[in-house]
């Protein structure tokens, strides 16, 4: 069987359809992500077969049965959630970790009784990322920018929802040829260092969208614009992440085989 993960910016334009924000459903989403992982099968007329060889999360499941309705999430909803995020690692013991304590300003209680909303389920993810660079004081600081009172969503620069979409969108939009390494161009031979490239990539595609943002004046902008590198730099750090701990389970199972 295999797993259905989505990427960042398919997980981004789910959350939106999960508060009605997208103009689609949850099964519409997910049906996009699907068909987009099995091209070559759906070319070759190999669709149901496909589907049946596809492994579908209970999690999945639910949203489907749920449509456009934002109940809330539990906890353990969200990481199962989370881990259909492609090169992301949540356990349930961690999250829990953090909303008592790492990242409890953040988060705050739950905002649906005893279930989290979507905005909540949001900022899990946007730590999941961060902390593949940063330590969680720095996340709490970094956050805590853009993200005021986690009981009033009203005085945030930009929602948490929005956050997340923002920088998956950008990361795909430089990694054009969907490898998984952000894509740069204009190296030249007599240079030496082109790491400054990549910078000056990430940091014109966060500009122009944070000039879109316009309630925010232009130190909100530059804020939120040094934030999203910071978390496309997080984003492509999780893919390293995941490659080389693939390499060491293999390095480690196969080691006397």
């Amino acid at each position: 069987m295999q797993t259905f993960f989505l990427t960042r910016n398919q997980m981004a334009s789910l959350l939106l359809s999960l508060q009605g924000k997208s103009g689609k459903t949850p099964l519409s989403i997910l049906q996009e992500a699907w068909a987009k992982s099995r091209e070559t099968d759906i070319l070759h007329g190999k669709t149901f077969g496909a589907f049946l060889s596809t492994s579908l999360p209970p999690i999945f499941e639910k949203l489907i049965k749920a449509g456009g309705s934002d109940n809330g999430l539990s906890l353990n909803e969200i990481v199962s959630l989370g881990n259909q995020i492609e090169y992301t690692n949540f356990s349930i013991t961690s999250v829990q970790n953090w909303v008592k304590r790492d990242i409890k300003s953040l988060l705050g209680s739950p905002h649906m009784g005893k279930k989290y909303s979507i905005e909540q389920a949001a900022i899990l993810f946007i730590v999941e990322d961060l902390k593949s660079t940063l330590d969680f004081d720095s996340i709490r600081k970094l956050l805590h920018l853009v993200f005021n009172d986690p009981q009033n969503l009203h005085d945030d620069w930009i929602s948490p929802v929005q956050l997340y979409s923002a920088y998956s969108a950008l990361y795909e939009d430089i990694d054009q040829n969907d490898d998984q390494v952000l894509d740069v161009h204009g190296h030249y031979a007599g240079n030496r260092n082109h790491d400054h490239i990549m910078e000056h990539i990430m940091k014109s595609k966060a500009d122009g969208y944070v000039h879109t943002l316009d309630h925010l004046n232009k130190e909100q902008q530059e804020t939120v614009s040094r934030i999203l590198v910071v978390a496309l730099v997080s984003a492509q750090t999780c893919y390293f992440q995941a490659l080389a701990k693939r390499f060491l389970n293999a390095s480690l199972f196969l080691h006397d085989l």
